[in-house]
Parts: structure tokens; C-alpha cells; sequence
């Protein structure tokens, strides 16, 4: 049913793009970072919405795509689409040297030891200055036009569609995942872990491979925000934007697709509505919406939405 729904979403995630694009060409910035957040949340949701591995690090992954990208053009990778897919490698390779150590313990373990990866990572960057700018970031990067062709304008044009192609390939990569038999072998870990075992599954292997999948999205994630905004923070890696995914994921109902792109883009415009109207307090309202959106939709916004949908066919 999820995955019927989330083939079926894909079209209207085109049209909303299509849409979103002639209807409001001064929020192509905004809806940009709405559709990095969706990258991101995406890799997130294949780690705790399809696996049942919970982490407090995810951010870890999103800010080591976001630095490959400005420490490579420095040593003259400039080609988005090769930074691009680089900066997935990177990450993809330090979630599988890390993949080991969540694999093991329950989920507080798991929950304990990816903070603490999130958070040496963290520090580490801000200790090699020379490399990641410190506190004070890296701007004094360049990037090449995209594809050799188009350049990275002031409107935001060109930001809007590269972001929106790799959300797209993200999606449609994530739904032939999650559809196929190691798809359904991550819901089993999901929903028994010592059951899959019993049956002979190889669960730790399972893991470390959605694990690792997981970090290279973010990281792909991490690079597009870098490439798009021409700066890489600190807080690309820290807790903080680790939490917001997690909300994002439960807003937008876990272990669904749709969902999750659904509630990254209710949680941006909401995010970006409150922080104008309130630039003071827009954080304490932004935490009541959450928290009457979690006790009221049960299943989050795609829960709510099947229910509305059974109810119409009734």
C-alpha cells in the first residue's frame, strides 16, 4: 500500500515542482532548501523508517558532503555533478567504516553511540581549521558551471533544478530499494530483529549496507546545500540539524516516502512563516505546531492522509 502510494506520488511531486516554479519564481531559494531538506530527510527515513535504527548523528554524513565539495574545488574538482557524487562516496565509505559499531546493542546504545560519532565529527572539524574554515566556515570556494553549461545565477534558476533532479533520482532510487527483497528484509529488521535472525537473515549485513546507503544520500544532500549556497558551516554537522530531520521524518510519517517529502516541505514553510512573523519566539511556536501535529496525526501527515483516503472510500 505504502509503495503503491509513493509510485503514485511521483508525478505530483513533478507537477508541485512545475508548479511551484511559474506560481512563485521570488521563493525559488526557499523552495530549494525545502527540496535539500527533502534529500536529507529521505536518508534519514531509509535508516529509522525502514530499518528501525533511530540516530542522533545523522547530520555527521550531511556536513561531510557539504565539506568534500568545498575541499575538493580547492584542489580543482569544480564540476558540480562530480563533486556531487564524490561527496556521496565520502560519506558513503565512513558509514560503512562506522556501520560496525550501530549495528551492535539495542537502540539506546545505538542512540548513545551516534551522538557521539555526530559529535567528534563536529569537533574535528572545528579543530581543522586549515581545512573546514573553523567557527568562521568556508565561502572561498568555486564551482564550475553545471555541466559545463549552466551557471549558478542569483535568481536561484539553476539551484532549483539541479536540486529538484536529485531529489527526483533520490526518490526514485529510494522507492526501488525499499520495494525490492532486501527492501522487505529492512522491514523485518524493522519489526523483529531477533525473528530475521532466527530465520537466518543476516541482519548486521543488512545494517551496515542501509546504514551506509543512508549516509551517502545525506551526504549527497550535505553537497547540493554546499554547491547551492557557496558556504559550509559548522552547523551543517552539528545536533541540531540532526534533530530537525528526525522531526521532519515524523512529521511527514516514517517509513513513507511521500510522506517524508510532504513533511519537509510542511516543515520548511512553517519553519520560514514563523521565523518571519516572529524572528524572537518563532522557535517556541515552532515546537507547538510540532507538538500538536504529533499528538493529533497519528502516523503524521501520510497517516493522516491514508485515513482521509479510507474514509472517502467508505
Amino acid at each position: 500500500m505504502k509503495a503503491r502510494t509513493a509510485t503514485r506520488f511521483a508525478p505530483v511531486l513533478l507537477l508541485a515542482a512545475i508548479a511551484s516554479y511559474v506560481l512563485f519564481p521570488d521563493y525559488l531559494a526557499l523552495i530549494t532548501q525545502i527540496m535539500i531538506l527533502a534529500i536529507f530527510a529521505l536518508s534519514y527515513d531509509l535508516l529509522q523508517g525502514h530499518t528501525g535504527i533511530v540516530s542522533l548523528g545523522h547530520a555527521a554524513f550531511f556536513g561531510l558532503g557539504a565539506y568534500s565539495v568545498a575541499i575538493l574545488s580547492r584542489f580543482g574538482v569544480t564540476e558540480p555533478v562530480l563533486g556531487l557524487f564524490a561527496a556521496g562516496a565520502v560519506s558513503a565509505v565512513v558509514a560503512l567504516v562506522l556501520s560496525p559499531i550501530v549495528a551492535r546493542g539495542n537502540d539506546l546504545t545505538r542512540l548513545l553511540i551516534t551522538l557521539g560519532i555526530g559529535s567528534l565529527l563536529y569537533e574535528a572539524a572545528n579543530r581543522a581549521r586549515a581545512w573546514t574554515g573553523g567557527a568562521d566556515g568556508l565561502s572561498d570556494f568555486a564551482l564550475s558551471p553545471l555541466l559545463g553549461v549552466f551557471e549558478f545565477d542569483f535568481l536561484g534558476r539553476t539551484a532549483f533544478f539541479y536540486s529538484f533532479a536529485v531529489l527526483a533520482l533520490v526518490y526514485a532510487c529510494l522507492l526501488r530499494i525499499t520495494t525490492s527483497p532486501f527492501g522487505l528484509a529492512l522491514a523485518g529488521i524493522r519489526e523483529n530483529t531477533t525473528r530475521m535472525r532466527a530465520i537466518g537473515a543476516p541482519t548486521a549485513r543488512h545494517i551496515a549496507v542501509s546504514y551506509m546507503l543512508s549516509g551517502a544520500i545525506a551526504g549527497l544532500g550535505g553537497a547540493v546545500l554546499a554547491q547551492t549556497s557557496h558556504f559550509v558551516s559548522l552547523d551543517m554537522l552539528g545536533f541540531d540539524r540532526s534533530a530537525e530531520v528526525m522531526m521532519v521524518a515524523t512529521l511527514g510519517g516514517t517509513g513513507t516516502l511521500h510522506g517524508v517529502v510532504i513533511g519537509a516541505a510542511g516543515f520548511g514553510y512553517v519553519k520560514d512563516a514563523l521565523s518571519t512573523l516572529s524572528p524572537k519566539y518563532w522557535h517556541l511556536a515552532l515546537g507547538i505546531v510540532l507538538m500538536a501535529s504529533v499528538l493529533l496525526m497519528k502516523g503524521g501527515i501520510a497517516g493522516a492522509l491514508a485515513r482521509l483516503a479510507a474514509w472517502r472510500k467508505r
